[in-house]
């Protein structure tokens, strides 16, 4: 038998003992666009299995939320893995060592642009260009995963994340609030009824909000409305809002009788001076906007179970609760003692 040339236990010492072999520059430590794109979906777990990121149904019960943290080892993890396929002999498996560092710090800009790519904004040699301009290290990534039938009602939610908490009435459009919004790294339904959402950063605000192409006309479910500014803002007295009843027709109950509206509308002017003034058909349709719906997630109590609003969430299962427990804690606590 002939003897090997080189052994791999020799192959792989002079391989990291050369640093010159794996020197970044070399045109063999280049990253095809195709792998690049590739490592960065799986680093938001785009293709990840869906038991995989839910090991039971019971943990995402009908009608509940769920956030969460990211943990960078576990894909850097996978991404190892991933790359471990063209790992053939000891010369790949240092190349991979060596530049696993630069690789990884790569991925880390390069996921900033995966929801556009998913949304088709433009090609990823473009994108990578402009995005790779931005040297800010990788911040920390959330999210969560969401099942209700607002996500099959409307599958063109509005979702966006905030760093700071902001007080109604909110205001997309306002520079404050924009400069305190979170870059939504993935925004995707896994089914009909099941929606998952990633950030950059931990938010302090989650709203998820009604898409504003289905605005129309509307009274709320008590037969009344909301008496409003001329910028369309609900007037507030005590924290509360000025609300009008709704007359219907004598003869046709279900049908508003539309000019008695506009008169007890127009009374409400002499006792609430910065209603919007009723001239005409445009300030009567600010009055009668029926605005998208909106949910707020908010501050760090958990209300799950302790809340039973119409058409709102309502989580089955007390998480934050669970994960307090001093057993649950101590249990977990043996878990990694052991495993280490």
């Amino acid at each position: 038998m002939r003897t090997a040339w080189i052994e791999s236990p020799t192959a792989l010492r002079d391989r990291m003992s050369n640093p010159s072999q794996v020197d970044n520059t070399q045109p063999e430590a280049g990253m095809p666009p195709y792998m690049e794109s590739f490592l960065a979906h799986l680093r938001l777990l785009v293709g990840v299995p869906f038991n995989y990121l839910i090991a039971d149904e019971r943990l995402l019960p009908d009608e509940s939320i769920r956030f969460f943290y990211i943990d960078r080892s576990w894909t850097d993890r996978l991404v190892d893995g991933a790359i471990s396929v063209g790992k053939i002999g000891s010369r790949e498996q240092a190349h991979h060592q060596a530049h696993a560092p630069a690789l990884n710090q790569q991925l880390d800009l390069t996921e900033r642009i995966v929801r556009s790519l998913q949304r088709g904004i433009n090609n990823f040699a473009t994108l990578k260009a402009a995005n790779d301009q931005n040297t800010t290290p990788a911040s920390i990534v959330t999210g969560f995963l969401l099942r209700s039938q607002a996500v099959s009602g409307w599958p063109q939610m509005d979702v966006r994340a905030y760093s700071q908490d902001i007080p109604e009435p909110f205001d997309a459009s306002d520079p404050k609030a924009s400069s305190l919004q979170l870059l939504t790294l993935r925004l995707e339904l896994l089914s009909p009824s099941i929606m998952i959402a990633l950030f950059q950063g931990v938010p302090q605000l989650v709203i998820l909000e009604e898409p504003h192409h289905g605005i129309q006309f509307g009274v709320q479910p008590n037969s009344q409305v909301y008496l409003r500014t001329s910028n369309g803002t609900d007037i507030m007295i005590s924290n509360n809002p000025v609300q009008v009843s709704v007359p219907f027709r004598a003869a046709n109950n279900s049908v508003i009788h539309v000019a008695e509206l506009r008169r007890r509308l127009y009374s409400e002017q002499s006792s609430n001076p910065t209603a919007i003034q009723q001239t005409g058909a445009a300030a009567f349709a600010i009055s009668m906007l029926n605005y998208p719906w909106r949910q707020r997630f908010e501050g760090s109590v958990d209300h799950a179970g302790t809340q039973n609003l119409s058409g709102g969430f309502v989580p089955h299962l007390n998480v934050a609760q669970g994960v307090t427990n001093q057993e649950t804690i101590s249990a977990f606590k043996t878990v990694v003692s052991n495993a280490s």
